[in-house]
């Protein structure tokens, strides 16, 4: 239970001070007297960071342990913490948020490989199911926390927040499994080609709707990474990029599913907001709608983590993928007086699919391979989020039928999502024993 709270603790701090920042950001706007899409790069550096080190940190996890890379990874979210509040200007403010981004691809790559040391097999789809529950409820309540220390202290309040929460992470990792690691070369030029694909690729979305061509140009720039980075990694025994795992088609698509539904969920969350203005409802009214989702996950995920280590993951991802569509579906055709229930819908689908595929996807690797598992898991989340919001941006252009089209959009993209769990034919158990 000390292992098991150790990395849930974490999992919060990382989900509770993005929630937060983005209420924030037009208080920074003003405070730092910087333009709005100035003060968004707060949150540009923080994803940046976020993806450019997923991976890397699995393989660093793997060479010296899992539990010291995710201990450092925690340290240093919190110097980066201070870091932020000490920030007098929003050059050093968006640079530290770069390396809080760098401290939290270690919390998200290895959480769920750590849970994996801690407890048998029979225990790690509740587990996960808890971790969910965990990131539900923090980004269900982070904007209301980061709103009530704008209302009582300045914006640095919102990092300095941060520290309690790193404080009792770091005494109860004391619990997590030691591991020392597994005789492996780490290669510096491999994890700066894969930091140099993805940070290109997140500069190129930046930049996309302001500025095509700069944005064409450091797409191709993260192409050419990626490729030179696979070539360089092909043949190797454990790459950075786990072209050894994806060669398993279980693992490969599991990844494949996570992708889609997090795609779906992206193009909910970003719609929804929209399509509730467009129903007549005031922003509160709005936001306490939108807080169904995430609590409908909470209720959710438990459940389905428990439920995913007696029975298939397949057809619980299945059911979820489908649950999860009708809802995006739902609110997208039904009328306003029927949002609501689609809201709860989509929550219950999503938490009905994740952790079940969570577990799929870990127990498929080898369990030395946890780390780049974990890694190319996380990378998978923020890949999906992230296409699904450039996905939105593209259709938002097109008027007031937008929000619609988005979630017409998204609920394909989860049902896909549970087609692809169908086509993986391999139930929980055969996972277990495997494993």
């Amino acid at each position: 239970m000390t292992a098991v709270f150790a990395v849930l603790s974490a999992m919060s701090l990382v989900v509770l001070d993005a929630g937060m920042l983005n209420v924030a950001l037009p208080v920074l706007s003003e405070r730092l007297a910087v333009a709005p899409s100035q003060a968004i790069l707060t949150v540009t550096a923080y994803q940046a960071g976020l993806v450019m080190a997923l991976l890397p940190a699995g393989a660093l996890g793997e060479r010296f342990g899992l539990r010291r890379i995710f201990v450092l990874g925690v340290s240093l979210f919190a110097l980066a913490s201070l870091a932020c509040a000490a920030a007098p200007g929003l050059g050093w403010l968006v640079a530290a948020r770069l390396i809080q981004g760098l401290g939290g691809a270690a919390v998200m790559a290895l959480g769920v490989a750590l849970l994996r040391q801690a407890l048998p097999p029979d225990r790690l789809g509740a587990a996960i199911g808890w971790n969910a529950l965990t990131v539900a409820l923090a980004s269900a309540t982070a904007p209301a926390l980061g709103a009530a220390i704008l209302a009582a202290a300045s914006w640095r309040g919102l990092f300095l927040a941060n520290l309690p929460i790193v404080a009792l992470s770091l005494l109860a990792a004391r619990g997590l499994p030691a591991g020392r690691g597994a005789v492996r070369r780490i290669d510096p030029v491999a994890m700066l080609l894969n930091a140099s694909g993805f940070g290109f690729f997140i500069l190129a979305m930046a930049r996309a709707p302001t500025h095509p061509i700069q944005a064409a140009l450091a797409a191709a720039a993260g192409l050419v990474g990626f490729v030179l980075l696979v070539r360089r990694e092909t043949g190797k025994v454990a790459p950075l990029i786990p072209l050894d795992l994806l060669r398993q088609p279980t693992f490969r698509l599991s990844v494949a599913a996570s992708i889609c539904c997090f795609m779906g969920q992206a193009l909910g969350l970003l719609s929804l907001p929209f399509l509730l203005h467009q129903q007549g409802f005031d922003p509160l009214a709005t936001g306490l709608r939108l807080m169904v989702w995430p609590l409908a996950v909470a209720l959710t995920a438990p459940v389905a983590g428990r439920l995913a280590d007696r029975l298939s993951t397949d057809g619980l991802c299945a059911a979820g993928g489908t649950t999860l569509s009708l809802g995006l579906a739902g609110a997208a055709l039904a009328p306003p007086g029927l949002t609501l229930i689609c809201l709860g819908l989509s929550g219950v689908g999503f938490g009905l699919f994740q952790s079940p595929n969570n577990r799929n996807l870990f127990l498929s690797a080898p369990a030395d391979r946890s780390g780049a598992a974990g890694g190319l898991q996380a990378t998978a989340r923020v890949t999906g989020q992230t296409l699904g919001s450039l996905a939105a941006t593209v259709l938002f252009d097109l008027g007031s039928e937008a929000p619609s089209l988005a979630l017409g959009l998204g609920a394909a993209l989860a049902l896909t999502a549970g087609c692809v769990s169908l086509a993986r034919g391999a139930p929980s158990q055969r996972s277990t024993t495997a494993s």
